[in-house]
Protein backbone atom coordinates (compact mmCIF):
# COMPACT_ATOMS: atom_id res chain seq x y z
CA UNK A 1 0.00 0.00 0.00
CA UNK A 2 2.49 2.30 1.10
CA UNK A 3 4.10 1.54 -2.64
CA UNK A 4 1.02 2.48 -4.39
CA UNK A 5 1.44 5.77 -2.42
CA UNK A 6 4.45 6.64 -3.55
CA UNK A 7 4.34 6.43 -7.41
CA UNK A 8 1.15 8.26 -6.87
CA UNK A 9 2.93 11.19 -5.09
CA UNK A 10 5.87 10.30 -7.33
CA UNK A 11 3.81 10.73 -10.70
CA UNK A 12 1.80 13.84 -9.44
CA UNK A 13 5.17 15.95 -8.62
CA UNK A 14 6.83 14.84 -12.07
CA UNK A 15 3.83 16.70 -13.83
CA UNK A 16 3.71 19.33 -10.91
CA UNK A 17 7.16 20.12 -12.30
CA UNK A 18 7.21 19.92 -15.89
CA UNK A 19 4.11 22.03 -15.95
CA UNK A 20 5.45 24.89 -13.41
CA UNK A 21 8.91 24.84 -15.85
CA UNK A 22 6.95 25.62 -18.82
CA UNK A 23 4.92 28.24 -17.44
CA UNK A 24 5.81 32.51 -16.65
CA UNK A 25 7.24 32.97 -20.22
CA UNK A 26 7.01 36.57 -21.25
CA UNK A 27 9.88 36.95 -23.76
CA UNK A 28 7.48 38.06 -26.91
CA UNK A 29 5.55 40.47 -24.37
CA UNK A 30 8.92 42.11 -23.43
CA UNK A 31 10.11 42.21 -26.61
CA UNK A 32 6.72 43.64 -28.20
CA UNK A 33 7.31 46.22 -25.22
CA UNK A 34 10.93 47.72 -26.71
CA UNK A 35 9.87 48.18 -30.17
CA UNK A 36 6.82 50.42 -30.03
CA UNK A 37 8.55 53.16 -32.92
CA UNK A 38 10.33 55.50 -30.59
CA UNK A 39 13.62 55.00 -32.35
CA UNK A 40 12.63 55.73 -35.84
CA UNK A 41 14.16 58.51 -37.48
CA UNK A 42 12.29 59.30 -40.43
CA UNK A 43 13.98 59.66 -43.91
CA UNK A 44 12.00 62.25 -45.44
CA UNK A 45 13.35 65.02 -42.81
CA UNK A 46 16.93 64.90 -44.66
CA UNK A 47 15.37 66.75 -47.27
CA UNK A 48 13.12 68.98 -45.80
CA UNK A 49 14.13 72.30 -44.76
CA UNK A 50 14.92 73.42 -41.30
CA UNK A 51 12.40 75.71 -40.17
CA UNK A 52 10.83 77.25 -36.38
CA UNK A 53 7.37 76.40 -37.53
CA UNK A 54 6.77 73.01 -35.77
CA UNK A 55 2.92 70.86 -35.07
CA UNK A 56 4.49 69.99 -31.30
CA UNK A 57 2.48 66.93 -30.53
CA UNK A 58 1.47 65.94 -26.86
CA UNK A 59 -0.77 64.00 -25.08
CA UNK A 60 -3.14 66.52 -25.86
CA UNK A 61 -3.56 66.96 -28.95
CA UNK A 62 -6.35 65.52 -31.10
CA UNK A 63 -7.17 64.90 -34.50
CA UNK A 64 -9.24 67.94 -35.49
CA UNK A 65 -6.33 69.73 -34.19
CA UNK A 66 -4.27 69.14 -37.23
CA UNK A 67 -6.29 71.39 -39.24
CA UNK A 68 -8.74 74.80 -38.37
CA UNK A 69 -12.32 73.44 -38.61
CA UNK A 70 -13.44 76.55 -36.99
CA UNK A 71 -14.94 77.74 -40.52
CA UNK A 72 -16.27 74.14 -41.24
CA UNK A 73 -20.04 74.65 -40.47
CA UNK A 74 -21.65 71.50 -38.36
CA UNK A 75 -18.62 69.57 -38.37
CA UNK A 76 -18.32 69.02 -34.73
CA UNK A 77 -21.75 68.09 -35.18
CA UNK A 78 -21.55 65.59 -37.64
CA UNK A 79 -18.68 63.98 -35.84
CA UNK A 80 -20.97 63.74 -32.38
CA UNK A 81 -23.26 61.99 -34.81
CA UNK A 82 -21.34 59.75 -36.32
CA UNK A 83 -20.12 58.45 -32.75
CA UNK A 84 -23.45 57.96 -31.81
CA UNK A 85 -24.94 56.23 -34.48
CA UNK A 86 -22.77 54.70 -36.69
CA UNK A 87 -23.70 51.09 -36.88
CA UNK A 88 -20.02 49.93 -37.57
CA UNK A 89 -18.45 51.65 -34.39
CA UNK A 90 -21.68 50.22 -32.36
CA UNK A 91 -20.76 46.70 -33.42
CA UNK A 92 -16.77 47.46 -32.55
CA UNK A 93 -18.70 48.79 -28.86
CA UNK A 94 -20.85 45.81 -28.42
CA UNK A 95 -17.61 43.75 -28.92
CA UNK A 96 -15.87 45.64 -26.22
CA UNK A 97 -18.81 44.73 -24.12
CA UNK A 98 -19.03 40.99 -24.47
CA UNK A 99 -15.02 41.03 -23.91
CA UNK A 100 -16.09 43.29 -20.53
CA UNK A 101 -18.54 40.28 -19.91
CA UNK A 102 -16.06 37.31 -20.23
CA UNK A 103 -14.11 38.65 -17.28
CA UNK A 104 -17.17 38.37 -14.94
CA UNK A 105 -17.64 34.85 -16.55
CA UNK A 106 -13.82 34.24 -15.65
CA UNK A 107 -13.63 35.37 -12.66
CA UNK A 108 -17.24 32.87 -11.86
CA UNK A 109 -14.52 29.96 -12.00
CA UNK A 110 -12.97 31.44 -8.83
CA UNK A 111 -15.86 31.43 -6.63
CA UNK A 112 -18.07 29.24 -4.73
CA UNK A 113 -21.00 27.34 -6.83
CA UNK A 114 -24.09 26.61 -5.06
CA UNK A 115 -27.21 24.43 -6.72
CA UNK A 116 -30.40 24.39 -4.58
CA UNK A 117 -32.62 21.49 -5.61
CA UNK A 118 -36.59 20.73 -4.48
CA UNK A 119 -38.76 18.27 -5.48
CA UNK A 120 -41.99 16.39 -4.50
CA UNK A 121 -43.39 12.96 -5.07
CA UNK A 122 -46.68 10.75 -4.24
CA UNK A 123 -46.93 7.55 -3.80
CA UNK A 124 -50.16 5.40 -3.41
CA UNK A 125 -50.73 2.15 -1.87
CA UNK A 126 -53.85 -0.20 -1.95
CA UNK A 127 -55.36 -2.65 1.07
CA UNK A 128 -58.07 -4.85 -0.16
CA UNK A 129 -60.10 -6.79 2.68
CA UNK A 130 -62.63 -10.01 1.61
CA UNK A 131 -66.08 -11.46 2.79
CA UNK A 132 -68.72 -12.99 1.96
CA UNK A 133 -71.06 -10.61 0.74
CA UNK A 134 -68.56 -8.20 -1.04
CA UNK A 135 -64.81 -7.00 -1.11
CA UNK A 136 -64.08 -4.00 0.35
CA UNK A 137 -60.86 -1.88 -0.66
CA UNK A 138 -58.40 1.76 0.79
CA UNK A 139 -56.28 3.72 -1.22
CA UNK A 140 -53.61 5.61 0.92
CA UNK A 141 -50.97 8.04 -0.47
CA UNK A 142 -48.34 9.18 1.18
CA UNK A 143 -46.05 12.48 0.09
CA UNK A 144 -42.89 13.00 0.17
CA UNK A 145 -40.68 16.56 0.13
CA UNK A 146 -36.45 16.24 -0.51
CA UNK A 147 -34.60 19.07 -0.77
CA UNK A 148 -30.86 19.26 -1.01
CA UNK A 149 -28.25 22.08 -1.51
CA UNK A 150 -24.65 21.44 -3.15
CA UNK A 151 -21.75 24.04 -2.53
CA UNK A 152 -18.39 23.54 -4.30
CA UNK A 153 -15.11 25.34 -4.69
CA UNK A 154 -12.07 25.15 -7.02
CA UNK A 155 -8.81 26.03 -4.80
CA UNK A 156 -6.66 27.93 -7.14
CA UNK A 157 -3.43 26.67 -6.37
CA UNK A 158 -1.54 26.94 -9.64
CA UNK A 159 -3.04 29.99 -10.09
CA UNK A 160 -4.93 29.17 -12.92
CA UNK A 161 -7.69 30.69 -12.47
CA UNK A 162 -5.91 33.96 -11.75
CA UNK A 163 -4.03 33.13 -15.31
CA UNK A 164 -7.66 33.17 -17.32
CA UNK A 165 -8.97 36.13 -15.18
CA UNK A 166 -5.67 38.46 -16.32
CA UNK A 167 -5.90 36.83 -19.75
CA UNK A 168 -9.97 37.92 -20.02
CA UNK A 169 -8.54 41.68 -18.58
CA UNK A 170 -6.15 42.27 -21.12
CA UNK A 171 -8.72 41.18 -23.89
CA UNK A 172 -10.29 43.57 -22.75
CA UNK A 173 -8.30 45.92 -22.74
CA UNK A 174 -6.81 45.03 -26.28
CA UNK A 175 -10.76 45.28 -27.19
CA UNK A 176 -10.92 49.24 -25.74
CA UNK A 177 -7.88 50.30 -27.64
CA UNK A 178 -9.44 47.95 -30.71
CA UNK A 179 -12.76 50.32 -30.04
CA UNK A 180 -10.85 53.34 -29.61
CA UNK A 181 -9.16 52.90 -32.94
CA UNK A 182 -12.55 52.69 -34.70
CA UNK A 183 -13.49 56.03 -33.11
CA UNK A 184 -10.65 57.33 -34.54
CA UNK A 185 -10.74 55.88 -38.12
CA UNK A 186 -14.98 56.74 -37.98
CA UNK A 187 -13.88 60.33 -37.55
CA UNK A 188 -11.32 60.94 -40.25
CA UNK A 189 -13.55 59.66 -42.72
CA UNK A 190 -16.28 61.71 -41.86
CA UNK A 191 -13.36 64.72 -42.31
CA UNK A 192 -12.10 63.01 -44.82
CA UNK A 193 -15.58 62.96 -46.46
CA UNK A 194 -16.46 66.01 -45.79
CA UNK A 195 -13.06 67.47 -47.70
CA UNK A 196 -14.53 64.93 -50.59
CA UNK A 197 -17.82 66.99 -50.78
CA UNK A 198 -15.78 70.48 -50.60
CA UNK A 199 -13.16 68.90 -53.34
CA UNK A 200 -16.42 67.86 -55.73
CA UNK A 201 -18.01 70.86 -55.14
CA UNK A 202 -15.14 73.44 -56.13
CA UNK A 203 -14.32 71.32 -58.94
CA UNK A 204 -17.80 71.62 -60.36
CA UNK A 205 -17.80 75.43 -60.01
CA UNK A 206 -14.70 75.73 -61.99
CA UNK A 207 -16.45 73.15 -65.02
CA UNK A 208 -19.04 75.70 -64.60
CA UNK A 209 -17.20 78.61 -65.03
CA UNK A 210 -15.42 76.84 -67.91
CA UNK A 211 -19.07 76.25 -69.51
CA UNK A 212 -19.64 79.99 -69.23
CA UNK A 213 -16.41 81.12 -71.05
CA UNK A 214 -16.92 78.43 -73.56
CA UNK A 215 -20.22 79.92 -74.14
CA UNK A 216 -19.54 83.31 -74.42
CA UNK A 217 -16.82 82.63 -76.86
CA UNK A 218 -19.54 80.48 -78.96
CA UNK A 219 -21.50 83.84 -78.83
CA UNK A 220 -18.60 85.85 -79.88
CA UNK A 221 -17.62 83.61 -82.94
CA UNK A 222 -21.10 83.92 -84.24
CA UNK A 223 -20.81 87.49 -83.88
CA UNK A 224 -17.57 87.44 -85.96
CA UNK A 225 -18.89 85.17 -88.70
CA UNK A 226 -22.07 87.48 -89.26
CA UNK A 227 -19.41 89.91 -90.07
CA UNK A 228 -16.96 87.92 -91.79
CA UNK A 229 -14.34 87.88 -89.54
CA UNK A 230 -15.00 84.14 -89.03
CA UNK A 231 -15.60 80.55 -89.91
CA UNK A 232 -18.22 77.83 -89.00
CA UNK A 233 -15.06 75.31 -88.26
CA UNK A 234 -14.22 77.61 -85.16
CA UNK A 235 -17.72 77.50 -83.98
CA UNK A 236 -17.95 73.55 -84.16
CA UNK A 237 -14.71 73.57 -82.55
CA UNK A 238 -16.02 75.92 -79.80
CA UNK A 239 -19.23 73.63 -79.39
CA UNK A 240 -17.18 70.44 -79.09
CA UNK A 241 -15.42 71.81 -75.98
CA UNK A 242 -18.85 73.00 -74.69
CA UNK A 243 -20.24 69.78 -75.07
CA UNK A 244 -17.56 68.29 -73.64
CA UNK A 245 -17.29 70.50 -70.55
CA UNK A 246 -21.19 69.57 -69.73
CA UNK A 247 -20.68 65.78 -69.09
CA UNK A 248 -17.68 66.91 -67.16
CA UNK A 249 -20.42 69.01 -65.13
CA UNK A 250 -22.35 65.42 -65.01
CA UNK A 251 -19.69 63.35 -63.90
CA UNK A 252 -19.02 65.88 -61.21
CA UNK A 253 -22.56 66.56 -59.96
CA UNK A 254 -22.99 62.44 -59.16
CA UNK A 255 -19.34 62.80 -57.22
CA UNK A 256 -20.84 65.38 -55.16
CA UNK A 257 -24.20 63.50 -54.73
CA UNK A 258 -21.96 60.31 -54.21
CA UNK A 259 -19.75 62.09 -51.27
CA UNK A 260 -23.04 63.04 -49.76
CA UNK A 261 -24.58 60.10 -49.28
CA UNK A 262 -21.31 58.51 -48.08
CA UNK A 263 -20.92 61.13 -45.36
CA UNK A 264 -24.96 60.48 -44.58
CA UNK A 265 -23.57 56.71 -44.13
CA UNK A 266 -21.20 57.68 -41.72
CA UNK A 267 -23.35 59.50 -39.59
CA UNK A 268 -26.00 56.76 -39.29
CA UNK A 269 -28.90 59.04 -41.53
CA UNK A 270 -30.85 56.47 -43.69
CA UNK A 271 -32.38 59.01 -45.60
CA UNK A 272 -28.99 59.66 -46.67
CA UNK A 273 -29.86 63.35 -46.76
CA UNK A 274 -27.57 66.77 -45.80
CA UNK A 275 -30.08 69.50 -46.62
CA UNK A 276 -28.51 71.61 -43.68
CA UNK A 277 -24.62 71.72 -45.62
CA UNK A 278 -23.45 74.61 -47.53
CA UNK A 279 -21.23 72.99 -49.67
CA UNK A 280 -20.18 76.50 -50.92
CA UNK A 281 -16.97 77.55 -49.00
CA UNK A 282 -13.16 77.07 -49.02
CA UNK A 283 -10.99 74.77 -47.85
CA UNK A 284 -10.07 74.75 -44.18
CA UNK A 285 -6.09 75.86 -43.18
CA UNK A 286 -3.60 73.73 -42.77
CA UNK A 287 -1.97 74.43 -39.40
CA UNK A 288 1.95 74.74 -38.91
CA UNK A 289 3.70 72.23 -41.03
CA UNK A 290 5.38 69.11 -39.42
CA UNK A 291 8.78 69.94 -40.39
CA UNK A 292 11.01 68.71 -37.58
CA UNK A 293 9.99 65.35 -36.37
CA UNK A 294 13.34 63.51 -35.75
CA UNK A 295 11.68 60.90 -33.74
CA UNK A 296 8.03 59.98 -32.65
CA UNK A 297 7.18 56.84 -30.64
CA UNK A 298 4.28 55.36 -31.98
CA UNK A 299 3.13 53.22 -28.82
CA UNK A 300 0.04 55.95 -28.98
CA UNK A 301 -1.39 54.61 -31.65
CA UNK A 302 -4.88 52.72 -30.31
CA UNK A 303 -4.21 49.33 -32.84
CA UNK A 304 -0.68 49.50 -31.89
CA UNK A 305 -1.96 49.15 -27.96
CA UNK A 306 -4.26 46.66 -28.91
CA UNK A 307 -2.03 44.08 -30.60
CA UNK A 308 0.40 44.51 -27.78
CA UNK A 309 -2.38 43.93 -25.19
CA UNK A 310 -3.63 40.62 -27.31
CA UNK A 311 0.11 39.34 -27.21
CA UNK A 312 -0.14 39.87 -23.61
CA UNK A 313 -3.38 37.75 -23.21
CA UNK A 314 -2.06 35.18 -25.37
CA UNK A 315 0.57 34.53 -22.77
CA UNK A 316 -1.51 34.00 -19.66
CA UNK A 317 -3.75 31.42 -21.65
CA UNK A 318 -0.68 29.59 -22.67
CA UNK A 319 -0.31 29.53 -18.56
CA UNK A 320 -3.56 28.14 -18.28
CA UNK A 321 -3.09 25.70 -20.96
CA UNK A 322 -0.10 24.70 -19.71
CA UNK A 323 -1.74 24.23 -15.99
CA UNK A 324 -4.47 22.38 -17.47
CA UNK A 325 -2.19 19.53 -16.86
CA UNK A 326 -1.79 20.38 -13.25
CA UNK A 327 -3.82 18.06 -10.89
CA UNK A 328 -6.81 20.25 -9.24
CA UNK A 329 -8.19 20.12 -5.60
CA UNK A 330 -11.69 21.21 -4.81
CA UNK A 331 -13.89 21.08 -1.71
CA UNK A 332 -17.74 20.27 -1.78
CA UNK A 333 -20.35 20.02 1.07
CA UNK A 334 -23.62 18.90 0.35
CA UNK A 335 -26.84 19.01 2.88
CA UNK A 336 -30.26 16.80 1.81
CA UNK A 337 -33.26 15.96 4.00
CA UNK A 338 -36.16 14.35 3.38
CA UNK A 339 -39.54 14.70 5.10
CA UNK A 340 -43.28 14.19 4.63
CA UNK A 341 -44.27 17.93 4.62
CA UNK A 342 -42.03 20.85 2.53
CA UNK A 343 -41.44 22.98 5.73
CA UNK A 344 -39.92 19.52 7.08
CA UNK A 345 -38.04 19.32 4.52
CA UNK A 346 -36.13 22.21 4.24
CA UNK A 347 -33.00 21.51 6.51
CA UNK A 348 -34.91 20.97 9.33
CA UNK A 349 -32.72 17.62 10.52
CA UNK A 350 -30.99 17.33 7.10
CA UNK A 351 -27.89 15.40 6.14
CA UNK A 352 -24.43 16.58 5.16
CA UNK A 353 -21.59 15.43 3.61
CA UNK A 354 -17.79 16.96 3.08
CA UNK A 355 -15.45 16.03 0.46
CA UNK A 356 -12.30 17.14 -0.49
CA UNK A 357 -10.87 15.91 -4.00
CA UNK A 358 -7.65 16.19 -6.04
CA UNK A 359 -8.06 15.16 -9.56
CA UNK A 360 -5.13 14.71 -12.45
CA UNK A 361 -5.76 13.96 -15.71
CA UNK A 362 -3.34 10.97 -16.24
CA UNK A 363 -4.85 10.15 -20.27
CA UNK A 364 -6.58 12.11 -22.49
CA UNK A 365 -5.01 11.01 -26.14
CA UNK A 366 -2.70 13.92 -26.36
CA UNK A 367 -6.01 16.48 -26.12
CA UNK A 368 -4.45 18.77 -23.35
CA UNK A 369 -1.21 18.61 -24.71
CA UNK A 370 -2.32 19.90 -28.16
CA UNK A 371 -4.12 22.99 -26.22
CA UNK A 372 -1.13 23.63 -25.17
CA UNK A 373 0.82 23.51 -28.30
CA UNK A 374 -2.12 25.30 -29.78
CA UNK A 375 -2.17 28.14 -27.55
CA UNK A 376 1.82 28.42 -27.91
CA UNK A 377 1.04 29.03 -31.77
CA UNK A 378 -1.72 31.60 -31.15
CA UNK A 379 0.78 33.49 -28.94
CA UNK A 380 3.56 33.41 -31.42
CA UNK A 381 1.01 34.68 -34.49
CA UNK A 382 -0.06 36.91 -32.37
CA UNK A 383 3.81 38.58 -31.79
CA UNK A 384 3.80 38.65 -35.29
CA UNK A 385 0.32 40.52 -35.80
CA UNK A 386 1.93 42.69 -33.62
CA UNK A 387 5.21 43.40 -35.65
CA UNK A 388 2.83 43.63 -38.75
CA UNK A 389 1.25 46.14 -36.87
CA UNK A 390 4.28 48.26 -36.02
CA UNK A 391 5.90 48.30 -39.79
CA UNK A 392 2.53 49.36 -40.99
CA UNK A 393 2.92 52.40 -38.50
CA UNK A 394 6.50 52.76 -39.18
CA UNK A 395 5.26 52.86 -43.19
CA UNK A 396 1.73 54.72 -42.64
CA UNK A 397 3.98 57.80 -40.97
CA UNK A 398 7.00 57.09 -43.87
CA UNK A 399 4.61 57.75 -46.43
CA UNK A 400 2.61 60.35 -44.88
CA UNK A 401 5.70 62.60 -44.19
CA UNK A 402 6.92 61.98 -48.00
CA UNK A 403 3.52 63.27 -49.08
CA UNK A 404 3.47 66.22 -46.65
CA UNK A 405 6.67 67.01 -48.68
CA UNK A 406 5.68 66.37 -52.21
CA UNK A 407 1.89 68.34 -51.84
CA UNK A 408 3.78 71.22 -50.60
CA UNK A 409 6.30 71.11 -53.41
CA UNK A 410 3.47 70.72 -56.24
CA UNK A 411 1.05 73.00 -54.53
CA UNK A 412 3.76 75.84 -54.89
CA UNK A 413 5.10 75.05 -58.44
CA UNK A 414 1.34 74.75 -59.88
CA UNK A 415 0.75 78.05 -57.87
CA UNK A 416 3.15 79.74 -60.09
CA UNK A 417 1.99 77.97 -63.14
CA UNK A 418 -1.84 79.15 -62.46
CA UNK A 419 -0.16 82.79 -62.41
CA UNK A 420 1.21 82.57 -65.52
CA UNK A 421 -1.58 80.74 -67.15
CA UNK A 422 -4.12 84.05 -66.11
CA UNK A 423 -1.74 86.11 -67.38
CA UNK A 424 -1.69 84.05 -70.96
CA UNK A 425 -5.30 84.58 -70.61
CA UNK A 426 -5.11 88.01 -70.33
CA UNK A 427 -2.78 88.25 -73.46
CA UNK A 428 -4.61 85.93 -75.79
CA UNK A 429 -7.89 87.87 -75.32
CA UNK A 430 -6.42 90.74 -77.11
CA UNK A 431 -4.72 89.02 -79.38
CA UNK A 432 -7.82 87.80 -80.59
CA UNK A 433 -9.55 90.54 -81.39
CA UNK A 434 -6.70 92.00 -82.90
CA UNK A 435 -7.06 88.67 -85.33
CA UNK A 436 -3.23 87.46 -84.05
CA UNK A 437 -4.46 84.42 -83.07
CA UNK A 438 -6.93 81.48 -83.54
CA UNK A 439 -9.90 79.93 -81.72
CA UNK A 440 -7.96 77.08 -80.89
CA UNK A 441 -5.20 79.49 -79.20
CA UNK A 442 -7.72 80.94 -76.94
CA UNK A 443 -9.35 77.72 -76.12
CA UNK A 444 -6.26 75.93 -75.67
CA UNK A 445 -5.33 78.73 -72.98
CA UNK A 446 -8.42 78.78 -71.38
CA UNK A 447 -8.02 75.22 -71.06
CA UNK A 448 -4.57 75.36 -69.34
CA UNK A 449 -6.23 77.75 -66.60
CA UNK A 450 -8.92 75.95 -65.82
CA UNK A 451 -7.35 72.66 -65.59
CA UNK A 452 -4.65 74.22 -63.50
CA UNK A 453 -7.28 75.34 -61.15
CA UNK A 454 -8.95 71.97 -60.81
CA UNK A 455 -5.19 70.81 -59.88
CA UNK A 456 -4.28 73.53 -57.32
CA UNK A 457 -7.93 72.20 -55.74
CA UNK A 458 -6.96 68.61 -55.91
CA UNK A 459 -4.11 69.20 -54.51
CA UNK A 460 -4.75 71.37 -51.56
CA UNK A 461 -7.40 68.55 -51.02
CA UNK A 462 -5.13 65.70 -50.80
CA UNK A 463 -2.72 67.85 -48.07
CA UNK A 464 -6.17 68.08 -45.94
CA UNK A 465 -6.35 64.51 -46.62
CA UNK A 466 -3.14 63.78 -46.10
CA UNK A 467 -2.71 65.80 -42.82
CA UNK A 468 -5.46 63.62 -41.57
CA UNK A 469 -3.66 60.43 -42.43
CA UNK A 470 -0.65 61.68 -40.54
CA UNK A 471 -2.62 62.35 -37.46
CA UNK A 472 -3.68 59.04 -37.62
CA UNK A 473 -0.41 57.39 -38.36
CA UNK A 474 1.00 59.36 -35.30
CA UNK A 475 -1.85 57.82 -33.27
CA UNK A 476 -3.70 60.82 -33.02
CA UNK A 477 -7.18 60.82 -32.62
CA UNK A 478 -10.97 61.79 -30.44
CA UNK A 479 -11.16 62.08 -26.61
CA UNK A 480 -12.75 59.12 -25.11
Amino acid sequence: MGKIKLTVNSITLCILLSACASTDDRVLSESASTSTGSNVVWQSQARQQESTQTLLLNSDTTLTDVIDFKELAHLAGYIDEALSSNASLQQSLITLRKAQVAIDSAKADSNLNVDVSFSASKSESTNSSASTNLNNSSNTSSPSYSASMNVSWELDLWQKISDGISAANLDAISARASYQSARDSLVANVIRSYIDILTQQQLLNIEQSRLMVLENNEAVILKRYSTGLGSLDDLDTARTSSANTRATIAQYENALLTAKRTLAVFLGRQDQSLNELNTQVSFPDVLLPLTTLPKQDLARRPDLQAAFYALKATEFEVDVAYKALLPSISLSASFSDNASTPSQALFTNPLWSLLGQMTAPLFQGGALRAQVEDAKLTSANAWWQYRETLLTAVQETQNALDSETALSARISHTNVALANAERSVSNIEGQYRQGLADILDVLSVYDTRFNLQAQAVELNAQKLQNRIDLGLALGLGVSQ
